[in-house]
């Protein structure tokens, strides 16, 4: 039985994959440390994911370890060997702002651990295909420079520009621009993840994501746009906008159908390939948007105040084009509308939210 090696397996796109691929019948080892509850405290704790999966997928195997312990990593990878078929790596500090208060801390689980992975799986697997999810953040706030028209809910890009009807392409450069530590991080890791294809060619592919999202997700402030939101909707609780209206706009995408697309890569791999991954624009919304149908949803009324000082090197508004995923792997597709993905995670949080 082939293996799949999923790292934040615990997260959202992680146990996504985990579930998805245990379901077509591989043995799944899942590698989470829970390190986000260090990040983001106790309401970011993916402890209950993990043993959740422990108890749905009886081929299901969890690891409590760092993705920085090459000892580990490498002591686990030569125990599975060439019994590894895919190394979907999820495993992330993904926040902006908490990257500023722990640089050394970001970049080591970012950068370093993903060359920590792809170095063991070069060693030990060197057949496998190596999935790396990471971020359109790799951009910067080039996106920014576009031009951009302002209506009475979002931000668009101008309908002059050739961007505007299908969303930003691969072909954006990711140099001399301001990232944040974040995306500093995931650049690097990025950039080594397409070099283990084009220079040792393994099978790899970068997954740029927009706003990846989904029922399973534990939104915090500084990470999990939309489950983060439906929480604060069902809970009363104050929800802060950060600049530019709330017109900022990003495009959504399940993590159901982020796993099928990490499926279709698998079947058919190539090296070093990068996709920018979300829901392109027909999935897009701003954040008051985004109030409004959770509302919808709830008939609860968003709570929130205003920040007038914007993130830094936030998006304004950001859409992904699909066209080159599509071209690539024709059968892919997306199956997940906006309006029932909120509805999922609004159900989800019901679910999980204590009753008052």
């Amino acid at each position: 039985m082939s293996t799949v090696i999923v790292t934040g397996s615990s997260g959202l796109i992680g146990s996504e994959a985990a579930k998805f691929f245990h379901a077509h019948g591989f043995d799944i080892v899942g590698i989470d440390n829970n390190l986000r509850a260090y990040f983001f405290g106790q309401d970011g704790s993916v402890d209950w994911n993990a043993t959740a999966l422990s108890a749905a997928l009886p081929r299901f195997r969890h690891m409590s370890i760092d993705i920085r312990d090459g000892g580990a990593i490498e002591a686990l990878f030569q125990s599975i060997g060439k019994d590894i078929a895919l190394v979907v790596h999820c495993a992330a500090q993904p926040s902006h702002d908490w990257a500023a208060r722990e640089p050394m801390t970001d970049f080591t689980v970012n950068a370093t651990g993903t060359l920590v992975l792809l170095e063991a799986t070069r060693k030990f697997a060197p057949e496998a295909v190596f999935i790396f999810t990471s971020t359109n953040k790799v951009y910067g706030d080039t996106p920014n420079t576009l031009p951009l028209v302002e209506t009475a809910t979002r931000w668009e890009l101008d309908a002059s520009h050739p961007w505007a009807e299908r969303g930003i392409d691969e072909t954006m450069s990711i140099d001399q621009t301001k990232h944040s530590v974040f995306g500093a991080s995931k650049v690097a890791a990025d950039v080594m993840v397409q070099e283990y294809g084009r220079y040792f060619g393994l099978p790899t592919c970068c997954l740029r994501g927009g706003c990846l999202t989904g029922p399973n997700h534990a939104g915090v402030e500084l990470h999990g746009f939309l489950s983060y939101l439906v929480k604060c909707n069902l809970e009363g609780r104050e929800y802060r906008i950060y600049g530019y209206q709330g017109k900022q706009v990003r495009d959504n995408i399940h993590s159901v159908d982020v796993a099928g697309f990490m499926f279709e890569f698998y079947q058919a791999p190539r090296a070093g390939e990068v996709y920018n991954l979300g829901g392109g624009k027909d999935n897009s919304c701003s954040i008051r948007e985004a109030f409004a149908m959770a509302e919808a949803c709830t008939g609860r009324k968003q709570v929130h105040t205003y920040v007038e000082q914007a993130r830094s090197g936030d998006h304004i508004c950001y859409y992904s084009d699909l066209r080159k995923m599509r071209a690539h792997y024709p059968r892919w597709q997306l199956t997940r509308s906006l309006p029932r993905i909120f509805e999922e995670i609004v159900a989800a949080w019901q679910q999980r939210i204590p009753a008052p």
